[in-house]
């Protein structure tokens, strides 16, 4: 914000605006009691199109907050947040439209498409190409709490974006979208004027040029700017902003670090500001607005996630990578116009191009851990290795090998989170730098500043950077327009034979996937880089003769100039051994070196009430860049038992790219541990799991089919025999299908099982709701019946409290238990109940229905029903109820059973007996617990 005591140049400059510019004049008063802003807006809508315009739409966007049935809240919902879908009246928000008028006249409009935060208004005559109407519009916002967007009243006062109505942008057809909490409102340069009155002491910042006018209880303001977009305002009971005159532009900002004062901070600026000038063209504005909400939701990602206390960077550097982050989305938002919902790659790809060049010029020696590096034992990491810049290719690899990434052209509201963050901006950061490497660093820069000087402050898109792009070099870019940026085609390519004659090498380069893009050969002598050439064409095996000049080493893609789905393969060493990679055993998990076949070593530790704790070394080949491949192997020794235990798997993840399917994992597994005092089991299993893909990577459901045929074998007390139920084979399958969010939950599951003595099916459906108050509904029906059955006893029958888990599948801590704390472990399957009733077992079918119900935050009241049927007995009616302390579902839990057909349990001897619990050793799913909504 720029205060100016010189009031006529402001009005005079207020005064000179384009004829084809849209205009809003906007008069507002914010009254702090009521947390709402009333407000009179004038609009003057310039038809800039070739289109006569019957209808013009509106961007509402202050209404978004109105209810739990707004394009908002159901996005929060997908983000496993539903703090607006239980917002308080008092903390939501909504805009009220008291009058509208066009050109003065009355007019119909309504929420178009039932959308919240979209106006549509029935012109009375057709708006002609060329020609403008003006549009009145009276309304208060309610101001929302800041906690579901980063945006409304906070602690200290309010901080708005998207508070104001605007006209949505008309290109060949409407540009209508709804606010889904990812900052991308499309608006066109538009020439503001607002008169905004706070009650003292509140002091308005924005974005805008302003002129201040104290009164006795108000502070008025008069906020001018001409060909502006996104207005934001902060208006606080006391100055949050900083100011920096640079030699170009104000900047108001209030990111700022206590470390660096304000003339080390200024000189920052200016190197900032001079770099972007250099490779996009002169800022057109005279202030800048940088605000500490936006960088949050912007974060460098690999700054902050390693602890403080280790220092891992210097203040200047974390500060001006910050800073230049912010600075730079601000340069290019308020300049480039682009549809980020539509082409966001554009946008993204010019922010982490310039991020990475800014990086490489002024800090190239900065590690991705930064200090960190050079610990002891740290330093012996593969990852201690790699520069700041490095963490672009390596995340993007890392979601590209499990086929988590998505094209760069998908609409941001259809990318999962992971990628809208940090994956497709990485890759749109990588796909210019390839571009860079490709056409050379001179065109692209100049393709870069002509897109910026021609376009600036009007709509941009890809085709206009392509055909800048194009003009500038007679290489062949369609490869990057239509596959590599609008597909989600991976680039892989390996070195597949090298051939030398005399003083030349003949290269053979495979393509092992779909798409055909330009490939970097390099060749080395000891790290060093003797020779460069990039190749094209190559779509399947094409060989090349290059000169030999004493090369030790050949690499595809050595600087990582182009995002590769599979490097690991790029490194071939031109006088071949046998082992031409030697075997390194490395501590934990680390990223590849080319030079070593690697395994990988680490300390694990876990405990059952047999073996007691179990200390042991899980030896794996799992990189931090998976591999199709995986192995693991648990050597380990059990100090209870005193025995040596463990298991492994070894395991091949085939993916797909076209089909419903994802992914088919074809393994075997085994291993051994005790089950009873004194008593171990072997286990075998080979398996077959084919996991089907999502309707979108927005979905957090799943679906799998799973094989397997599992060999037990028990070990017996001594003098006891074998009995069928102490070595057997089951084979198993079974489908699963999850549709999960925050409110609402479905799973089902449908297993069969075959073994020599019986065969049976199991159906397991489980529903979890919330309801409109907050509480929540559990629910599940259990369905389990033998088509036949010879077994012996009850080990392989339907357990109504504690399934027998003849498959070892379930974590048990004390399985065989009968008293004590170890049997009173729950672990909610087949029956599901709590109590422990005469009928335990069923062996012809069972079924039954569990059920909770909410009273307070994680106290509910559970009620179970159930139906068991033995072989010559009559069906037998078993029910309970009892309070279920749900501190985290299926992790932590806690039962108090109240009554049962035992009749009233805590009247009974020895209740603390009878309590249950659930308590999961299962880290992963722990982890997938307190992650949703962010993959």
């Amino acid at each position: 914000m720029i205060k100016s005591w010189h009031i006529l140049f402001i009005l005079f400059f207020a005064s000179i605006t384009h004829a084809q510019h849209n205009i809003i004049h906007i008069k507002a008063a914010l009254v702090p009691e009521e947390d709402i802003l009333q407000i009179q807006q004038e609009i003057v809508f310039h038809n800039t199109s070739d289109t006569t315009l019957t209808n013009i739409y509106l961007h509402n966007w202050a209404n978004s907050y109105r209810d739990r049935k707004t394009a908002l809240s159901k996005r929060l919902i997908e983000d496993f947040n539903k703090s607006l879908y239980f917002a308080k009246e008092k903390n939501k928000g909504f805009s009220d439209i008291k009058s509208l008028t066009v050109d003065f006249e009355s007019v119909t409009f309504k929420e178009w498409n039932k959308n919240a935060d979209v106006l549509e208004i029935n012109l009375l005559k057709p708006l002609q190409p060329k020609e403008k109407i003006k549009i009145n519009i009276t309304y208060v916002v309610k101001i929302p709490n800041d906690r579901y967007t980063g945006y409304g009243k906070t602690k200290i006062g309010y901080h708005l974006r998207y508070w104001y109505i605007t006209p949505a942008v008309f290109n060949k057809k409407w540009q209508l979208m709804s606010n889904l909490n990812i900052d991308d409102l499309y608006e066109y340069g538009t020439d503001f004027k607002i008169e905004l009155t706070v009650p003292k002491p509140y002091v308005v910042e924005s974005n805008l040029y302003a002129y201040e006018t104290k009164k006795e209880t108000t502070n008025d303001y008069y906020l001018v700017g001409k060909n502006k977009t996104d207005i934001l305002l902060s208006i606080n009971k006391t100055s949050q902003l900083k100011t920096f005159k640079t030699d170009e532009v104000v900047v108001y900002t209030d990111v700022v670090s206590k470390k660096l004062n304000k003339k080390l901070t200024t000189q920052v600026l200016n190197r900032e500001l001079s770099f972007l000038e250099k490779y996009l063209g002169k800022y057109p504005h005279k202030e800048i607005y940088i605000d500490k909400v936006t960088q949050r939701k912007n974060p460098i990602y690999g700054l902050n996630q390693l602890p403080d206390f280790l220092k891992p960077f210097s203040d200047v550097f974390k500060y001006d990578v910050t800073l230049f982050k912010a600075l730079t989305r601000r340069y290019l938002e308020n300049t480039i116009l682009v549809n980020l919902r539509q082409e966001h790659w554009l946008i993204d790809g010019i922010h982490n191009y310039l991020m990475i060049e800014y990086v490489e010029e002024f800090y190239p020696e900065v590690k991705l851990l930064g200090k960190v590096s050079d610990y002891f034992f740290i330093n012996k990491f593969n990852l201690a290795k790699l520069k700041f810049n490095d963490k672009y290719p390596f995340l993007y690899q890392a979601s590209a090998r499990t086929f988590i990434d998505q094209a760069l052209r998908t609409p941001m509201d259809s990318l999962s989170n992971f990628n809208r963050k940090i994956v497709s901006k990485y890759k749109a950061g990588l796909a210019l730098r390839y571009l860079k490497g490709y056409v050379g660093k001179d065109i692209l820069n100049s393709s870069l500043k002509e897109l910026y000087k021609t376009n600036k402050l009007t709509p941009i898109t890809t085709e206009k950077f392509q055909k800048i792009l194009s003009k500038k070099t007679d290489k062949d870019l369609e490869w990057f327009f239509d596959d590599f940026v609008s597909t989600n085609k991976k680039i892989d390519y390996k070195i597949d034979k090298i051939i030398k004659k005399e003083d030349s090498l003949k290269v053979t380069i495979k393509n092992k996937r779909n798409i055909t893009t330009p490939v970097a050969l390099y060749g080395l002598k000891k790290d060093s880089i003797v020779y460069k050439k990039w190749f094209t064409g190559v779509d399947s095996l094409k060989t090349f003769t290059i000169k030999n000049d004493s090369l030790q080493t050949l690499v595809l893609n050595y600087e990582n100039l182009y995002p590769e789905y599979n490097t690991f393969d790029n490194w071939t060493k031109i006088d071949r051994k046998l082992f031409n990679k030697p075997l390194k055993l490395s501590f934990y998990k680390d990223i590849s070196d080319p030079n070593y076949n690697q395994f990988f070593y680490q300390p694990n530790a876990s405990y059952n009430f047999y073996n007691g704790i179990i200390l042991g070394t899980r030896i794996h080949n799992k990189y931090l860049i998976p591999r199709n491949f995986e192995f693991q192997i648990f050597p380990s020794y059990a100090t209870k038992s005193n025995s040596i235990v463990g298991n492994a798997s070894f395991l091949y993840n085939q993916f797909f790219e076209d089909t419903s399917i994802y992914k088919i994992t074809y393994g075997i597994g085994g291993g051994t541990r005790d089950f009873a005092p004194n008593l171990s089991f072997t286990s075998i299993t080979p398996f077959v799991n084919v996991l089907f893909k999502r309707k979108s990577l927005r979905d957090a459901g799943r679906s799998r089919l799973q094989a397997k045929l599992i060999h037990i074998d028990k070990q017996v007390a001594e003098g006891e025999p074998k009995k069928p139920e102490d070595n057997y084979n089951v084979f198993s399958l079974r489908y699963q299908n999850n549709k999960i969010d925050i409110i609402k939950e479905l799973r089902y599951s449908l297993r069969t099982e075959f073994a020599q003595n019986f065969s049976k099916a199991a159906l397991d459906i489980r529903y979890r709701s919330l309801t409109s108050s907050n509480t929540q509904l559990d629910f599940r029906l259990y369905a389990g019946t033998f088509f036949s059955n010879r077994s012996e006893g009850n080990y392989f029958s339907f357990g109504l409290d504690r399934a027998n888990d003849y498959l070892f599948e379930l974590d048990y801590l004390g399985r065989s238990e009968e008293s004590g704390i170890f049997s009173q472990q729950f672990i909610i399957a087949e029956g599901g109940f709590k109590s422990v009733l005469p009928t335990r077992f069923a062996n012809q079918y069972m079924v039954s229905f569990n059920s909770s119900f909410g009273l307070w935050r994680w106290i509910e009241f559970y009620n179970d029903v159930a139906f068991l049927k033995n072989r010559g007995n009559g069906i037998f009616f078993a029910y309970e109820n009892g309070i279920r302390f749900n501190f985290v579902h299926q992790i932590l839990e806690l039962y108090f059973p109240l009554y049962s057909n035992n009749g009233w349990e805590v009247s009974q001897p020895n209740y603390p007996q009878k309590l249950r619990f659930t308590l999961s050793a299962n880290f992963s799913a722990i982890y997938n617990f307190f992650r949703r909504g962010f993959i």
